[in-house]
């Protein structure tokens, strides 16, 4: 696959959401990556969006023949990339000491809830225990109730997949130099405090509460907020600079004389039901034509089924078609260096002999691996 990334080498042993996500990454950009599952996993769903684009082999990681094979691989990788708890790859002898023993320019990706050390380093967690320590989940939600979990978003992709892709890009930049890699301890609890660093930044200068949907930001503000319409589905309101303001009021058929105090937070919850209750009189596709081509800044909220077919959307190919489903295409775009669709997720038998085979593995110790 060509690709900014092209010529990358990544080993990936098998976990789940954010090492899957940021190998994903990889991936679209055209690394290419070799995953190494355990013997009997599944593969080959099309609608496996995060195990796209590369191919996998099984190896029994108890088994020291599985060993020395995965520290074969290690010796032809520029990445390495896992998800287990701290201590558990160093047990296996695959840690970051035996990796660079093999291999000293080797970027060794560590993806974990909690980091490599601290008191929580070997605790149980998910997505919504990472972000509930940093200040993300209490942000989220509206006054007077719990916080809601914003999907997994923060914790395990964009403060742990996705924070773990840019580490190793920058651990890859930095082996540039001084011919060495290095250990990259990407951990959720860190990226998505990272994540939130506008905010803690705002909250020190007086300029954000700490009570949730009393901001700008937070669905405090009737100019940035969702408004259910007349069949039910929703428009979001973006239009916090005055002049997109002007042209949201121009919409709604109101005068901008009586808006003038719009930054006064003690009007915001009437303003915010005037314009309840206009939204509610008309569909939300009546809307989303009205504010069409304006700087209004409203947008119509789609579901799953209807963002792929949003015309700004396939114009852009920001979708494509896979199976029966849709998946977002790779994402930056780059100029010079494009990267192709996806190819398939994790393919194996066959396949997983000529990956083997192009890692360095010879007829004779494929066909030992396999047990022939």
């Amino acid at each position: 696959m060509p690709g900014p990334l092209s010529g990358l080498r990544v080993l990936e042993i098998a976990g789940i959401g954010p090492g899957p996500f940021c190998c994903m990454m990889l991936a679209d950009l055209g690394a290419e990556v070799l995953r190494i599952d355990r013997p009997g996993g599944t593969a080959g769903n099309p609608a496996d969006v995060l195990g796209r684009g590369r191919r996998g082999v099984a190896l029994d990681l108890k088994q020291p023949a599985a060993i020395d094979a995965a520290l074969r691989l290690v010796e032809r990788a520029d990445v390495l990339v896992e998800g287990f708890r701290p201590g558990v790859m160093e047990r296996l002898g695959l840690g970051p000491a035996d990796c660079h023993a093999r291999n000293p320019r080797l970027v060794y990706g560590r993806m974990t809830g909690w980091g490599q050390d601290g008191p929580l380093a070997q605790a149980a967690g998910h997505d919504i225990t990472y972000i509930a320590l940093t200040g993300a989940l209490w942000s989220m939600g509206r006054a007077g109730q719990r916080p809601v979990p914003p999907l997994n978003l923060v914790g395990d992709f964009g403060g742990g997949g996705m924070l773990l892709a840019y580490g190793i890009m920058a651990a890859l930049f930095e082996a540039k130099r001084s011919g060495q890699g290095q250990v990259v301890d990407a951990a959720m609890t860190d990226g998505s405090a990272t994540l939130m660093g506008a905010f803690f930044g705002q909250f020190a200068q007086g300029r954000w509460t700490n009570a949730r949907e009393s901001n700008m930001l937070d669905g405090a503000c009737p100019y940035y907020d969702t408004y259910e319409c007349a069949d039910g589905k929703y428009v979001a309101v973006g239009a916090l600079e005055p002049q997109f303001f002007a042209l949201l009021l121009k919409g709604l058929g109101l005068d901008p004389e009586r808006f003038a105090d719009r930054t006064n937070k003690a009007r915001w919850p009437a303003i915010k039901a005037e314009f309840t209750a206009i939204f509610l009189t008309q569909p939300r596709d009546h809307w989303a034509a009205l504010f069409d081509g304006t700087d209004a800044c409203v947008a119509p909220v789609l579901d799953l089924e209807e963002a792929p077919r949003h015309p700004h959307n396939v114009a852009r190919g920001t979708f494509f078609a896979r199976g029966k489903g849709m998946q977002p295409a790779p994402s930056p775009r780059f100029s010079r260096t494009p990267p192709e669709q996806p190819g398939p997720p994790l393919r194996r038998s066959t396949d997983a002999d000529a990956a083997l085979a192009d890692w360095g593995f010879s007829p004779a110790e494929i066909a030992a691996l396999r047990g022939g």
